[in-house]
């Protein structure tokens, strides 16, 4: 068992601050925490918030200092992670820092697509499964950094998001050409980052597609996650295709379960099967059914 910080980045208050977790139980948490003077108020679910001038402190006290994308796979792995999803504060802090690590400098880009990702008519495919998707690369991709392309096709992969599969994905697709080009990347990067993006269509990745299976894996995480966010994520599904009546959608979501179910792999990846196979089975059967 280990207690983690990550380095003081995040704005607040008119200083920065660090998370603190734990590996392994939240009690070690509030321990280490109590021990140090930490108030209870500055726990956040999965973590405490502690300010800048406190760092130096809680290394010394024996607090391990990691960056904060490993912070985040040691909680994730933990299992004491709360999902993004779950999450009712502002995500534009994390996902700010997120895109300045992969396209530092394109802030007018960044706010484009946080404002897609934030309309109101989103209730699953909004910011939140965005986060949750990077959150899920992380984990896949441990101890590496996942590709870049990888990553901007997570951000651009329901970029545009009106309810119509097939062809929201496609001109996502087309906003990533687009937009990258004009962003200065090279024309490789914005190929491969709309052939990723148009993947997450089918989630068919081909026979050593490396980075296709990675991001179609972290898009259908989703699918393995206990039966009380399995049924939060179905039920905020449903509003997002508000515009369809009842007996259209039952129709159209048992198509779309089948084709899960039908899918040979499911996931790729073997820490993906791992964490998420047989519960995503349990769930599409008994969605199903």
């Amino acid at each position: 068992m280990a207690i983690y910080i990550d380095p003081p980045l995040w704005p607040a208050h008119g200083t920065h601050f660090s998370h603190l977790v734990s590996d392994a139980s939240l009690d070690e948490l509030h321990m280490f925490a109590a021990a140090a003077g930490i108030p209870e108020r500055a726990f956040d679910g999965d973590h405490y918030d502690v300010p800048e001038r406190r760092f130096d402190d809680l290394v010394a006290a024996g607090a391990v200092s990691v960056e904060a994308r490993v912070l985040v796979r040691k909680l994730i792995a933990s299992g004491l992670r709360i999902p993004a999803r779950r999450r009712n504060k502002s995500l534009k802090v994390p996902l700010l820092n997120r895109w300045e690590a992969i396209m530092p400098g394109h802030d007018a880009l960044f706010l484009d697509l946080l404002d897609r990702w934030s309309e109101p008519h989103r209730h699953y495919h909004g910011s939140t499964h965005l986060l949750s998707v990077l959150e899920a690369l992380d984990l896949l991709a441990e101890p590496n950094e996942p590709p870049r392309t990888v990553l901007l096709a997570a951000w651009f992969h329901d970029a545009v998001y009106r309810g119509a599969a097939g062809r929201d994905e496609e001109e996502s697709a087309r906003l990533a050409e687009e937009r990258l080009a004009d962003a200065g990347l090279p024309e490789a990067e914005v190929a491969e980052t709309a052939r990723l993006v148009r993947l997450t269509s089918d989630h068919r990745a081909g026979p050593g597609d490396h980075d296709g299976a990675l991001l179609c894996d972290a898009d259908l995480s989703i699918l393995g996650t206990g039966p009380d966010e399995y049924a939060r994520y179905v039920a905020a599904v449903r509003k997002d295709y508000a515009h369809i009546g009842d007996a259209d959608f039952a129709a159209g979501r048992a198509a779309v379960v089948r084709h899960l179910l039908e899918l040979d792999p499911l996931f790729h990846h073997r820490r993906a099967r791992e964490l998420w196979l047989d519960a995503a089975h349990r769930n599409l059967n008994g969605e199903l059914a």
